[in-house]
């Protein structure tokens, strides 16, 4: 509608002139705070050199001063990544934000991101009236642009906080030097009108807020987070925070997949670009899957498996005519083939090779060794092996390095009393076996593992689920496990649930001796408790 005569659009002086949105990706950071979704320092680098190659602008690499190990991946993320900015969390202290410049300084465009709560529940964590929370705002953001031109600040809980307060915190970050404002919707309490309002409203109020850029960090407890990240990008934020798979803590974060295929799908409406390289979602989403132990759900959008399946016959028909009668996007727009081509035992290495890569995934040679003898076994045991098959092979974790290894286990069922196991273990080097009985064929098979191994783990999440359709379907099981504050998750996939639940739950206790042997006296370990910057 056209504005009355005289009256200024507000867009016209107010919103930003690009439509470029930035990416920031911290499923690094606050992915990794989802309990359990903890990653080792490879896992780390690898998921960052991934979230790289996808043209991620930002990439939130982890805490710093949250540990020794975290410094380190932090640090290490910023040497070698090439492209993206890397960033890294800090409280409002110079100790924090010390910790994390020694962490970002190598890379070719490093960022520090301070947060603080400015809510009035947020307020009362560090015991600060308004006054001094202002003057705490001002200290650290000028200490961290003295160290560093690229600097993001975030009131935590900004959605909740008071308006006029919000306006006065924001101006003083701009002014001491803040180039990014960050502002998060903590848990996931706002809506879409609300989310642009805000936006609006600061980009309206805060005097020199054209002049740097509005991210916007949601989280997604009642379902709301793409829908207000979107919103408040059409309010005048240029940078959505997200994660893969929309992994956070609680309900999680906003999905990149679902803010870059909206952006992409519906530009009509949503006139913005990213630089994102989407045809590797479905590689990177798979991966976090799997290092996080956290499988994504059927129907979950983008990157579920059901995402682009069809079998109403009404549907079928209409794929078969025309594909646009039932899907908005290609499959190959996300990474996937348009076919889930079969492969058999009589396949050779260089059409495994080849079908890996259509899949996303580049074997080095001795990783293509390794798969293709997993490959010919499972061959042997399935009449057909489809590219879900093919996946969960590739993306089950090296036991090269583990302590425990499953040699052998034979179950006994029966209907007339307890389930036997039966199993062999190689433990550091050497086979130990044992007989196990339980309330079932896998409560029977981790006993038997607890008896060879003893452990004070306890179970917290088993889960299993079809990697293809059939009787002779791969089964992929996840198991968390806790230990003394120490989270672990382990997952496997195998023709038989049961093999497969004992390769987890080995897989899961190995991580666990990891976490242990780096809590130790003098290792490194996670001492500081901290809070989500959003």
């Amino acid at each position: 509608m056209a504005p009355d005569a005289g009256e200024t659009p507000r867009d016209q002086h107010v919103m930003p002139q690009t439509n470029r949105v930035k990416i920031f990706d911290t499923t690094l950071r606050d992915g990794e705070q989802s309990p359990g979704a903890t990653m080792t320092h490879e896992e780390k680098l690898e998921i960052a050199q991934l979230l790289d190659e996808m043209g991620v602008d930002i990439i939130e690499a982890g805490f710093p001063i949250a540990s020794e190990g975290d410094f380190k991946a932090v640090s290490e993320i910023a040497k070698v990544t090439r492209n993206a900015s890397i960033c890294g969390l800090a409280r409002a202290n110079f100790k924090d934000i010390d910790r994390c410049w020694d962490a970002v300084r190598h890379a070719k465009r490093p960022r520090i991101h301070t947060f603080i709560g400015t809510s009035p529940l947020h307020r009362a964590i560090p015991n600060l009236d308004m006054d001094q929370m202002a003057e705490r705002i001002h200290e650290t953001v000028t200490h961290a642009r003295n160290l560093c031109e690229d600097v993001q600040w975030s009131p935590m809980d900004a959605t909740r906080t008071e308006h006029d307060y919000l306006c006065r915190v924001v101006e003083i970050a701009i002014k001491a030097g803040a180039t990014t404002i960050n502002i998060p919707d903590t848990v996931g309490y706002t809506a879409p009108r609300e989310s642009a309002a805000l936006i609006a409203m600061l980009l309206e109020r805060v005097p020199g807020a054209d002049e740097i850029t509005f991210a916007t960090h949601c989280h997604n407890d009642l379902g709301m987070a793409t829908a207000n990240s979107l919103a408040a990008v059409e309010a005048g934020a240029r940078q959505i925070e997200c994660t893969i798979n929309g992994l956070g803590e609680r309900a999680g974060n906003t999905a990149l997949e679902e803010v870059v295929m909206a952006i992409k799908v519906r530009h009509d409406i949503m006139p913005y670009k990213t630089g994102i390289d989407t045809t590797k979602i479905m590689n990177i989403s798979r991966r976090v899957a799997t290092v996080s132990g956290f499988p994504v759900q059927f129907n979950k959008a983008i990157v579920g498996k059901n995402a682009f399946a069809h079998e109403s016959g009404i549907h079928q028909d209409g794929m078969l005519k025309n594909s646009e009668t039932f899907e908005i996007m290609r499959p190959q727009d996300v990474g996937l083939n348009d076919t889930n081509l079969v492969m058999g035992k009589h396949s050779g290495r260089a059409a495994l090779r080849a079908k890996l890569k259509d899949l996303g995934f580049e074997l080095a040679d001795n990783q293509l060794n390794d798969v293709f003898v997993r490959f010919k076994d499972l061959a042997d045991r399935k009449k057909e092996v489809w590219d879900d098959d093919l996946i969960a092979l590739v993306t089950q974790n090296d036991a090269s390095q583990d302590r425990l290894r499953l040699k052998h286990l034979r179950v006994i069922c029966g209907t007339d009393g307890p389930q036997k196991a039966d199993i062999v273990l190689e433990i550091d080097g050497q086979e130990r076996s044992v007989t196990a009985t339980g309330d079932g064929p896998v409560d029977a098979t981790f006993n038997a593992v607890k008896a060879l191994f003893p452990h004070g783990a306890t179970l917290q999440v088993y889960q299993v689920a079809a990697v293809t359709e059939g009787t002779d379907a791969q089964a992929t099981v996840s198991v968390r496990l806790e230990e003394q504050g120490h989270i672990a998750t382990g997952q496997s996939a195998d023709t038989d649930t049961v093999v497969a639940s004992a390769k987890a739950y080995i897989n899961a206790i190995n991580r666990l001796i990891v976490r242990r042997e780096k809590s130790a006296p003098g290792a490194d370990t996670k001492t500081i408790s901290y809070r989500d910057a959003g």
